[in-house]
Order: structure tokens, then sequence, then C-alpha cells
């Protein structure tokens, strides 16, 4: 199969983290997307006695399964490597090890078969993913949550983000991690903490709403993990009816939280004139939440505001959406060059100050 000249065809690979993945995407002319395969393996049984990720057991595996998931990728969309017209790999953020491992794949494809490299900044990659999904285009209010990210950005174009706010500690997934492992329930602790809080009671514990009526919307929630944690050890020993209240507190604080700094963002870009009617969109692996997605849902009809979730199988980290961002790229003329290195830091907004300090690696946030 054979892309038209109307159509674009990209190889996507994402390594940044604990998933191997690989995927093809279609760009057509008009801008519509079209995802023809996306395979993604999950590392976590390995890293599950660890507690956490071990960033030098993430490397190895991806050395290990990335060539068979991009040969997989291939066969599922019924294309060959010659008739894609770009390779695209995350380049940055995340897990050095990792990406150094997708990108130099993605090099050595790129130049064994003649075509165009991309280096995708993963985080740019969450954010238009609902130009894949849904078809939307800048500009749009987005919240972007993961395990290693938790800002509001305003997406104004391809490569043109304003972060408004960003977490001054743990990111949001981060922070439902660490409840989870807290509360001895399995990781990922975000599907975890959610299963758990289906028969809880999210009034029993008061647990703190950080950084509510603050001026600028900024995020924090290491406060709040903290007092999950002394409101778990002053319950002690937990029954699993205390666990699950505890983590439908946690939920409730957490909603109450991102609504309350998502308004405050809303009123900023609102009263400065850049959105009138600002589209929200949500982004990244907590954007799987089910108690989040409602309340966001709420906020925006409560607001007159359109609302975009990413389905499921694309709020995770997922090939799709670095091919897509590659397809986007390439429409717009926007390549690498083979000398593209892997950064494990790497602000989607590099103008701004950086809120939690530099580093070796460069902002840290």
């Amino acid at each position: 199969m054979t892309a038209s000249p109307r159509d674009v065809l990209v190889l996507g690979i994402e390594t940044s983290c604990d998933e191997t993945a690989a995927a093809v995407v279609r760009r057509t002319a008009t801008g519509q997307g079209h995802v023809l395969s996306n395979v993604i393996r999950s590392q976590w049984t390995a890293h599950a006695p660890f507690g956490g990720v071990v960033p030098e057991i993430a490397a190895r595996a991806h050395c290990e399964i990335l060539d068979v998931l991009v040969e997989q990728a291939l066969g599922d969309a019924g294309v060959a490597l010659n008739d894609i017209d770009a390779i695209a790999a995350t380049a940055g953020p995340g897990l050095i090890g990792g990406l150094i491992v997708g990108l130099v794949s993605a090099k050595a494809l790129a130049f064994a078969a003649g075509k165009p490299l991309i280096g995708v900044n993963h985080l740019e990659a969450h954010a238009l993913t609902v130009g894949l999904t849904d078809g939307i285009a800048p500009p749009y209010l987005l919240l972007l949550v993961s395990g290693g990210h938790s800002q509001i950005l305003a997406v104004r174009g391809i490569g043109d983000y304003v972060r408004l706010g960003t977490t001054i500690d743990d990111a949001l997934g981060e922070a439902f991690d660490k409840t989870a492992k807290l509360l001895g329930l399995s990781q990922p602790g975000g599907p975890a903490v959610e299963h758990a809080a289906k028969t809880g009671d999210a009034d029993r514990f008061l647990l703190p709403r950080p950084m509510l009526g603050r001026p600028e919307p900024n995020f924090s929630f290491a406060g709040l993990k903290t007092a999950v944690r002394q409101t778990a050890h002053a319950a002690a020993p937990l029954a699993e009816q205390d666990i699950a209240d505890l983590c439908a507190g946690f939920q409730a604080a957490v909603r109450d939280t991102i609504i309350d700094r998502l308004e405050r963002a809303i009123e900023i870009v609102v009263g400065g004139g850049s959105m009138a009617r600002p589209p929200i969109v949500i982004a990244g692996g907590v954007a799987a939440n089910t108690v989040l997605r409602d309340g966001l849902s709420a906020l925006a009809n409560q607001r007159g505001l359109p609302v975009h979730l990413p389905p499921l199988n694309l709020c995770g980290d997922n090939a799709a959406m670095i091919a897509w961002v590659g397809a986007e790229r390439l429409a717009a003329g926007l390549l690498d060059a083979a000398s593209t290195v892997a950064r494990p830091r790497w602000p989607l907004d590099e103008t701004v100050a950086p809120l939690v300090g530099h580093g070796r690696k460069g902002a840290k946030a």
C-alpha cells in the first residue's frame, strides 16, 4: 500500500518510559488523522518487584522488543517501510536510556530507507492528540496530567505553547502512584486508586485542596499525598473499606483542585483576550480517570465551553500520538537532522522562566 499524493504515512516510535510502542498514522491533505496501527507493550511486570520504573530495566526492555513492534505496526497497517513518508520518534523528555534506544533506532530506519526523521517532544504529542482523534486544531486550553507532568498550557499552534501553570512539586500521576503504594494497591497507581474508590465514601476523610484560590494556576500535590499518609496512619490498621474511602477522598480532592486551577486559567486567557471561548482539552495518562473526566465535563458545560477528552487507549503513552506529531510537522516542513539528540528534559514552553529551576539536564519545569 502506497500513500497517495494527498496523504502522508508516518511511522511513530515511543520509548520515553516503561511502554515500548510503534504505530503508523495517515494524515490527509485536509488534516484528518487515521490510526492504521498502534502497538504497545507494557513492561510493568518487570518493574513491579521494585515498586517503580527502573531506568536500566526499561532501556533493556526497549532494546529487546522494539524491532518486533515496528515490524508488527507496519504489518498491522498493511504497509512496508518504503511506503512510509517519515519516521518520528520521541526525543524527550523522559528516561535518557529509553529515549536513546528509540531515537537511534528511528535514525537507523530513516537512514536505511532514505526517509526524513522527526524528533518529537513527548509533551507535544499529548498536546496535539486531539487533532488526531477529534480533528481539533489550535487554539485551545490544554490540561496535561501524566506521571511526570502536570501543566496547563495555551496551545496556539504547532510548536507554539504558553505555559500558564505547572506543578511546584509532584506530578499528578506520581501522586496517584505513591498513594496506591502507600495503601498497598497495585501499580500503576491511577487505575488501582480509581477501582478502589468506586466503593468508597469521598466525604469520610477530610483531605486538603492545595492551592485553591491562588491567582496563578499552579498545582501542588505533595501536601495532599502527605495528608493521605497521615490519615492512613491515624486510621491504621486499614480495612478494605478504609482504603476505598481514602481513595475516594483523594480523587475528590484531586478533582476539586484541578477544576479550581483550570477555572483560573480560563479567566486568564479570556481576560487577556487570547481566547474568547477556549475549548478545553485534557491529555495524558491521568486523563483516563473517570472522576476527573466527569468533573471537567461538568465545568465545561457550566461555562458553555467545548470539551475534548481523548479516548482511553490514547491517554497513556503510545506511538500513534508520536506519529501524528510527525505527520503534522512533516506537513509543515518541520524536519530534523540526523544530529538530533535525546533530551531528558524538554519543556514545551521554552521561553518561560522555569518554576522549579535549572539543572545539568536543562529546565526542570
